[in-house]
């Protein structure tokens, strides 16, 4: 198995900078996703804020060819959805904002869920639960824990909800490359997998399902939609083991990390 990149006190101080500014790019783009904008007004909005104003590199864009520097999947689309100017958000959909950003060679990743409009209760829980799955995942970070600990965390609570987990898809290391070492599973049995280090820089990003966790990928070669076209939520944090515990490198100022989860 190749090894788990370990990262330098600076290689981390950088890491946590480019963090910080993507938390930013989330913070710009809460009230510019309202009713009526265009998935891909949300991409040149965030495209515009990351080049100029941050002066930082958006990571995904020609990534595998893709040509975009996000992905915007509403409702049924578990992920890698594509902005588009006739994708106008309509009230009552949810959508997933996920974004990359690299800062003096170091990249950070995060996603996050838009409400839009007025949302039902249904609706509103899946995105809540999923939520609260990612941070019972993030909050099993520490040295000597292992990678199964965080899928069955998630895994557990997800299920217990009444909801799925896409199996396909999953958390990664990330550092200099936007994939690298671990591969972070949302499931899985505790005490299994590798051992948490240090140092060791990874995401947490859930992908729960209303329905069955079944899934296809669209002709566009990009779209993952739902087979039983029920909604699907997202959340997604660059994480850093620390001495101690773990720190949230993407934290967003109105995000607070809860003490406790039903």
């Amino acid at each position: 198995m190749p090894s788990i990149p370990i990262k330098t006190a600076d290689e981390l101080a950088r890491q946590r900078h480019a963090g910080a500014l993507l938390a930013s790019v989330f913070e710009m783009l809460d009230t510019f996703i309202v009713p009526g904008v265009t998935t891909l007004e949300i991409n040149n909005r965030a495209e515009a804020f990351i080049v100029d104003t941050l002066q930082s590199r958006p990571a995904s864009k020609g990534q595998y060819d893709y040509p975009y520097v996000l992905n915007t999947s509403v409702n049924e689309v578990v992920c890698h959805g594509i902005p588009k100017a006739n994708e106008h958000l309509k009230s009552g959909a949810i959508v997933n904002v996920d974004i990359t950003l690299e800062k003096e060679g170091l990249i950070a990743d995060s996603s996050k869920m838009y409400l839009i409009g007025d949302v039902s209760p249904l609706v509103r829980r899946l995105v809540e639960k999923t939520w609260e799955a990612m941070w019972l995942g993030i909050k099993t970070v520490k040295p000597g824990a292992r990678l199964g600990d965080i899928g069955h965390a998630i895994q557990t609570h997800v299920e217990k909800c009444g909801y799925s987990v896409v199996r396909e898809y999953c958390g990664h290391g990330i550092g200099k490359e936007m994939h690298e070492e671990p591969t972070v599973l949302h499931y899985g049995k505790p005490g299994t997998g590798e051992v948490l280090q240090e140092g060791m820089v990874f995401t947490i990003e859930p992908m729960v399902n209303q329905g069955s966790s079944k899934i296809k990928t669209k002709k566009d070669g990009w779209t993952v939609v739902t087979r039983d076209k029920k909604l699907s939520a997202q959340w997604e944090h660059t994480i850093a083991v620390t001495a101690d515990g773990f720190e949230v490198l993407t934290l967003r100022k109105d995000e607070i990390i809860p003490d406790h989860i039903v």
